[in-house]
């Protein structure tokens, strides 16, 4: 797969299936190598890519599980980054995030000022994003290393003006996160107010716990669903294939 069609082949996955169904890996989340089995299953299961990236970095061999990650996917494997630090060669993209909802300059653009010359280096493709945190319950690890205040999860206004100015400063997605862990994920009737608002695609993490969450936010009109801490928690073929199917709302999975 060639690195400047990642984007396309995210659209075109979500236009034939319905639904993009990323799973998110956090090497600090995982014993051994359970990242690896996680990614196996996942090709088993029908996801479309693996985003992998993490809050802390406190394994130090990032790129290198990066890289085995990738030696053990056909999907492409896309770089979610807590930090310029986890920008790695091995990927076949990168989100390419800023988080326009809070106000702190060293995630607006200081830490993508950093990165970009190493993206270009490493030759991966840069998606641009649009990151916006939204509240979630109980405070964030997100939250708490970016020093910002979420989206209040009953403000859909902010949220739809926020999006369409990503939309208006070229911004391919527009990624609306609860959180790891999240208690609640992003409403339904915000996901549904912004995709009515705005013509850019909309990923949506966080919180989401059951299959019936994940096709609920495709109807409002999510594009991509990232689902990641409850398959640490437990992982399980056939707890991933009914997210898989539950995303994949337009064509059916093999089981």
């Amino acid at each position: 797969m060639q690195n400047d069609s990642i984007f396309q082949y995210l659209i075109d996955k979500k236009e034939k299936r319905g639904g993009g169904f990323l799973v998110l890996i956090d090497p600090d989340k995982s014993s051994g190598n359970n990242y690896l089995e996680l990614a196996e299953s996942a090709m088993e299961c029908g996801v479309d890519a693996l985003l992998v990236g993490t809050s802390f970095m406190l394994n130090t061999n990032f790129s290198d599980i990066v890289r085995e990650i990738k030696e053990k996917s056909d999907v492409p494997v896309i770089i979610f980054p807590g930090s310029f630090a986890q920008i790695t060669p091995h990927a076949d993209a990168i989100l390419f995030s800023s988080l326009i909802s809070g106000r702190n300059p060293a995630y607006l653009i200081d830490e993508q000022v950093k990165g970009a010359p190493i993206v270009k280096r490493c030759n991966i493709e840069p998606i641009p994003t649009a990151y916006m945190l939204i509240e979630s319950g109980p405070q964030t690890s997100v939250q708490f290393i970016s020093g910002t205040n979420p989206i209040p999860r009953d403000k859909y206004d902010i949220a739809c003006a926020h999006a369409l100015a990503a939309e208006y400063m070229g911004m391919k997605l527009a990624y609306l996160e609860a959180g790891s862990g999240a208690k609640y994920p992003v409403p339904v009737e915000m996901i549904q107010a912004v995709a009515s608002y705005t013509n850019i695609p909309i990923i949506t993490g966080g919180g989401l716990t059951s299959p019936e969450a994940c096709t609920e936010r495709i109807d409002a009109g999510a594009s991509f669903i990232v689902v990641g801490n409850i398959l640490e928690k437990e992982l399980s073929l056939e707890k991933l294939y009914e997210f898989s199917q539950a995303v994949h709302t337009k064509e059916s999975i093999p089981a």
